[in-house]
């Protein structure tokens, strides 16, 4: 047998130390250090492995030769990070020490993440770092990172680098690349040109008509007009309990008319006109997708999309559920039910409900419409945590599991009661609903739950009394703002952005300063900057032109179009769109940089007044340390030194919501990755010791224990 010296890529280091722990054969593989890059050799029958990381992608899309502020740009070409970013710095020693690693391999694998962006890294790593010809090249496909599905992929990787899948994802991040440098440069430098400062605009092609979503809808919100109804709220008395029924007109449209209907109905009795009983079969629920494991995510932990990715791939990079990045709702039987079932049985918490689904026999989960080629539904892989999982990282571990073992069990069924009762041509009804068998439910407790409402057994004819009745004015409420979620679930109902790369468009948005609080109010830059761009390039925010582009990319994958098709159609769009912009660039640098000067002011300044002398307080930096604190405006004409302590990393931004306690306006403060925290500054500073009386060492104090409790 013809022994090969093999190099296999992973994403990241903690997958390289999974993926060489798996298909090592001899005893525990070699970790190896080069210029601060981990690797390991592992011993096979088939010769060396060594098995090294990337930081994700080491390359990326610039241009070629021409100024970092030029525009426009059409030529580009894939270059080191390092390169084209100096916060990149460390990719330049990853790529030296593959580089070397590379040197007398016969075969090379990229083991990345099973997925376009996957593909890429490995791809341009191998291409540009290794030199490495496609016909010594192969590919790992996995779906979790056991060591039994990593030790199969290895021995049965897939020859090729699966060029559809890397000819899509170049395509989108030179597309991406292409409309997002030339449309922000263009717009940041139109402003500088202005002598409106520096601000970082962006815009591109999924961004504008994401942004565009927010602003229709605070347009919508700001030209709502109420209109006025009247509900009839009515309660009967049956069996000596009281009862409330609906009024079979849900909105009365006249004061006149709901005030006939209490004064005709006051006192009087209804006769029950008809009893309806039927059964409702509620079935359990799909298997996850990472949209269903989002909103889920945030419906019971408030957590935002971002976070909820990053806490699954954590989970996923510790081989304890499956890749999360999948649209899939389907559970192949491939991934082998029972054998999941019987490790989720060793562990405490899961043994009863998981030997309760074993003894059924056959297993046959529910599945959903949506499919992924690539990846199954997120599920458990059964391995017991090496270590003890905590907050919000064992929330949705637990979350995922008991939402696998529901897919697997019977319906719920519910005996749902109506009962008819009228006065005259008045008509009311009384709904109930009890629970008769629970089915999936008690698997997915405490994230299932269920509203009983038990009736009085009545029967056609029975008299009951009115005991009260009366009319309730309401308005029509405007449309509600997104939400990091909502927002989510309209990209994908329009078909812009991937699963990957949707939460990141939103947490932009919130770092461009163009939307802000949990429900998405958009900014007034938001609204200047989308409205020029519906002025003068409608293409841009056009969310239809951006699912064409999206579908072309998917008929990359499938083989029914190239990349450079699909380049050169979308560069003579774009082309057009931005000489006509730069011929504009003048008049809209002095549009929006007299928007920016006013969002300054407005993001950094607090409706609640200074304590001490009623000024304007604002958020300031100390120009030594660089940290940010609340000062107050007349600081210099009245010598007012008010100051209280802020967090210094992560986004920040006031809220309208102010403190229950004191009444000062709440902060918000974004992470990277999506988590966010709401405080009071004026509270935490009470009960933290800190002063306000404006010395440097009493706030840096304050702000010290103030981010210690956060990080914590």
């Amino acid at each position: 047998m013809v022994r090969l010296r093999t190099l296999v890529v992973c994403e990241k280091p903690s997958a390289a130390a999974r993926v060489a722990q798996a298909i090592d054969e001899e005893n525990i593989p070699r970790r190896l250090k080069s210029q601060g890059v981990t690797y390991f050799e592992c011993g096979t029958r088939q010769g060396p492995v060594i098995v090294c990381s990337v930081l994700g992608h080491l390359y990326s899309v610039d241009s070629k030769g021409t100024g970092k502020r030029s525009y426009p740009i059409w030529d580009n070409s894939w270059k080191p990070k390092s390169e084209v970013k100096r916060s990149y710095s460390s990719c330049a020693r990853w790529i030296n020490v593959i580089e070397s690693l590379s040197r007398h391999v016969d075969h090379f694998v990229n083991a990345c993440d099973y997925d376009t962006e996957g593909s890429l890294i490995g791809y341009t790593v191998l291409k540009y770092a290794c030199r490495a010809p496609l016909s010594q090249s192969s590919r790992m496909i996995f779906s979790t990172m056991t060591d039994s599905e990593l030790k199969l992929a290895f021995k049965n990787a897939a020859s090729g680098l699966r060029m559809p899948l890397v000819e899509a994802a170049r395509c989108r991040h030179e597309l991406d690349w292409l409309y997002g440098i030339n449309l922000s440069r263009m717009l940041t430098d139109s402003v500088l040109k202005a002598n409106a400062g520096y601000t970082t605009l962006s815009t591109g092609r999924v961004q504008g008509p994401t942004l565009r979503f927010v602003v229709e809808r605070e347009k919508e919100i700001a030209c709502f007009v109420p209109t006025p109804f009247w509900t009839i709220e009515t309660q009967v008395q049956a069996q000596d309990k009281s009862y409330p029924v609906d009024y079979f007109i849900e909105k009365v449209l006249t004061l006149q008319q709901a005030d006939q209907v209490a004064v005709e109905c006051k006192g009087r009795l209804l006769t029950v006109r008809e009893v309806e009983m039927r059964t409702q079969e509620q079935k359990p629920p799909y298997p996850l997708d990472l949209s269903g494991l989002q909103s889920e995510a945030f419906r019971h932990f408030g957590y935002t999309p971002a976070r909820t990715v990053a806490l699954a791939e954590g989970l996923y990079l510790d081989a304890l559920i499956s890749y999360p990045r999948t649209g899939s709702q389907k559970l192949p039987a491939s991934i082998g039910f029972e054998n999941i079932l019987q490790e989720l049985s060793t562990q405490e918490e899961y043994r009863d409900l998981a030997s309760m689904i074993l003894s059924r026999g056959k297993l046959w989960p529910t599945q959903g419409m949506k499919d992924d080629p690539a990846h199954p539904a997120i599920h458990p892989t059964g391995v017991t945590p090496a270590r003890p999982l905590h907050g919000p990282e064992a929330k949705v571990y637990d979350l995922i599991i008991r939402r696998f073992l529901a897919a697997f069990t019977d319906s719920a069924i519910h005996q749902v009661q109506q009962v008819s009762l009228e006065l005259g041509q008045h008509v009311f009804y009384m709904h109930g609903s009890v629970l008769e068998k629970s089915g999936w439910i008690d698997f997915y407790k405490p994230y299932a739950s269920v509203v009983v409402r038990q009736l009085p057994k009545l029967d056609v004819g029975d008299k009951v009394p009115i005991t009260d009745i009366r009319n309730q004015g309401n308005f029509t409420q405007p449309p509600s703002r997104y939400g990091p979620l909502s927002l989510l679930r309209k990209m994908e109902e329009a078909s812009i952005g991937t699963k990957s790369t949707r939460s990141e468009i939103i947490e932009t948005l919130y770092k461009r300063g163009y939307v802000t609080d949990s429900r998405m109010r958009a900014t007034l830059l938001a609204m200047t900057i989308t409205g020029l761009l519906e002025k003068y390039c409608k293409l841009i925010v056009d969310a239809g032109f951006t699912a064409s582009l999206e579908e072309a990319m998917e008929k990359i994958q499938r083989g029914e179009t190239t990349r450079r098709i699909v380049l050169v159609e979308a560069i003579q769009h774009l082309r057009q769109v931005m000489l006509d912009l730069v011929e504009r660039g003048e008049a809209l640098g002095s549009q929006l940089g007299s928007v920016i000067s006013k969002q300054r002011l407005v993001d950094s300044s607090f409706k609640t007044p200074c304590p001490i002398c009623g000024g304007t307080l604002r958020i300031a930096k100390n120009w030594k340390t660089g940290k940010r604190f609340i000062g107050c405006s007349q600081r210099w004409d009245k010598n007012c030194r008010f100051t209280l302590p802020l967090p210094q990393f992560g986004g920040l931004s006031i809220l309208d919501r102010t403190c229950k306690e004191c009444g000062f306006q709440m902060v918000q403060t974004r992470s990277k990755k999506g988590g966010r925290m709401v405080s009071c500054p004026r509270c935490y500073s009470r009960q933290h010791g800190g002063v306000t009386d404006g010395t440097a060492t009493n706030v840096k104090r304050t702000v010290g224990k103030m981010e210690k409790e956060i990080v914590t």
